[in-house]
């Protein structure tokens, strides 16, 4: 099996996405993650950018790796300068990494242009500043930035400019389609030749962006040209459209073509690592992301399900476990028997297909998603439905009223609510009120007041994410809206819903599921057996 190289840029390429700042700890945990996943080289930022890369640099030093290499990123020596006067040139070697990353420019354009030196003056800046830090003890990666670019304008200073890097030491061309503009057969037939020049004396790599949505294939087109280093970010964030899906590529050329990126028994693991950097990026993981989404496995139509339930193989590419991810089935108006069935027996593992209950459910669902619901996306919601139809629910606790007022401009900095709530617990009466930067936030405090007198638990749970869509535009603001909160207990996530033309309401319902949901699988757990219905 070919072994490929794969060089993570999530916390340099990646970090020039849109809204991404990451902390000098949060990118040492995306070190780990990624060398957990055993990618071969982290591309970690450059040290002459900024303070916090500076720091990052000298932290990441008192740490061990299993299998990534560390690797700083800079520009190649200013023209007209030494390279032992140029500070970036030191800033990289302070950096202290066995690996450099440096770039340089290979588009007459953007030498004439933008950098406005002379195209031999480029030349001597690559070359030197490749010798210099081979000469200080380094390895170096030569980015070749806007190559594409370069080549189809001038193929023969293209290939001088690598020329250049490797007459200066360099172990790696990594040819950059910077402005992700360049379709499949320009770039195969641009790697074709540059491996014929120069794949006998060191390594061809590709640095894919994703302006036409190619960049992945670019890159999986590139390796089949004889590519062996390919670059990208994990989860293919990135300034403009983004960069080369890691996520993808890997399971792509591991699973699909033959190739090695990273150990084989790794791959396993990639689903959750990728969840955990994009909680460290304060990012949602795309749903619909191949391979390690939540839907890249999910099944909505009846007779889809049914066959998959029959035989995997119907309509999924691989095994979802391969990767780490698993198989959902889709609650909605169009599932059919056999998906209500494989849920329903999560929990209640007696029900069969014929059970009469089974056509109850079904048209239950439909009837709800004919209201407004859509269990699809709130599963804790779906599981209190089922059981509340099945005899397997009773009630935690009994509202009496809520009462919600509103302040502006605000008395004090982020307080704009105010929820007042009463209870009933086992013919207990608890009154609590809670002040939050909304409606919603007042009454899940109130709530959770109120609660934890008798039901302790309740504080471990934590509302991660709230949704709010408006189902009939039409009517303006007396529209009906759908509510969707995520909940997590650390553990555990669960998603749960409200359907009403009262926002509150809608936020009440979904917001009281979310508490039972927990509460109920808690009971479970602490004594084994279902909840009753009185």
């Amino acid at each position: 099996m070919k072994k490929i190289d794969i060089l993570d840029s999530t916390l340099r390429d990646g970090a020039q996405g849109e809204g991404i700042s990451y902390s000098v700890q949060d990118k040492i945990h995306i070190c780990h993650a990624l060398d957990e996943l055993g990618v071969s080289f982290i591309e970690a930022g450059n040290p002459g950018s900024n303070p916090k890369d500076m720091e990052f640099f000298q932290e990441i030093k008192k740490v061990t790796f299993k299998t990534a290499k560390i690797c700083a990123f800079g520009s190649t020596r200013r023209k007209d300068i030494k390279c032992s006067e140029d500070l970036n040139m030191q800033n990289l070697l302070s950096a202290g990494t066995e690996y450099v990353v440096i770039f340089g420019k290979t588009w007459t354009f953007q030498v004439t242009d933008i950098i406005k030196t002379s195209l031999e003056e480029n030349l001597n800046m690559i070359k030197d500043s490749c010798a210099y830090l081979v000469e200080n003890g380094r390895k170096v990666i030569y980015d070749a930035e806007h190559f594409f670019s370069g080549y189809a304008e001038n193929r023969d200073y293209a290939i001088k400019t690598l020329q250049a890097a490797v007459d200066g030491g360099a172990e790696v061309l990594s040819l950059c389609e910077t402005k992700g503009g360049f379709m499949i057969d320009e770039l195969r037939a641009a790697v074709k030749d540059v491996v014929a020049v120069f794949g006998d004396k060191v390594k061809v790599g590709i640095h894919c962006h994703n302006d036409t949505g190619l960049g992945v294939a670019n890159s999986l087109i590139a390796v089949s040209e004889g590519a062996t280093h390919v670059q990208g970010v994990l989860l293919g964030f990135g300034e403009r459209t983004g960069n080369a899906n890691l996520s993808t590529i890997i399971p792509d050329l591991q699973l699909k073509m033959g190739y090695e990126c990273i150990p084989q028994e790794n791959i396993k693991n990639l689903t959750a690592i990728c969840k955990r950097v994009a909680e460290f990026t304060n990012l949602s993981l795309n749903n619909q992301l191949p391979y390690v989404g939540s839907s890249a496995f999910a099944h909505k139509a009846g007779m889809h399900i049914d066959a998959i339930l029959k035989n995997p193989f119907a309509y999924e590419h691989i095994n979802p476990e391969e990767v780490g991810n698993s198989r959902v089935f889709l609650m909605s108006e169009v599932a059919g028997r056999s998906s209500i069935i494989e849920k329903v027996q999560k929990f209640a593992p007696n029900v069969n297909r014929n059970d009469p209950i089974v056509n109850d459910i079904v048209q239950k669902i439909k009837d709800m998603e004919f209201a407004g619901y859509q269990f699809e996306g709130a599963d804790g919601s779906f599981e209190l439905l089922i059981r509340k139809m099945l005899g397997q629910y009773q009630p935690f606790f009994k509202l009496h009223y809520y009462q919600i007022s509103s302040s502006n401009p605000r008395p004090e900095e982020g307080v704009c609510c105010c929820a007042q709530i009463k209870v009933e617990v086992d013919d207990q009466i608890e009154m609590t009120a809670g002040e939050g930067d909304g409606p919603v936030n007042a009454l899940d405090i109130a709530l959770r007041k109120a609660l934890e007198h008798f039901y302790p638990l309740v504080g471990k749970i934590k509302l991660v994410d709230f949704k709010v869509r408006v189902l009939d535009g039409k009517s303006a603001t007396a529209s009906k809206v759908r509510v969707i909160i995520e909940s997590t207990d650390g553990a555990e996530t669960w998603t749960t819903m409200g359907v009403s033309a009262d926002l509150i309401e809608a936020s009440w319902i979904a917001l009281c599921d979310s508490f039972e949901f927990k509460l109920i699988h808690d009971i479970e757990k602490r004594f084994g057996k279902i909840v009753k219905q009185n």
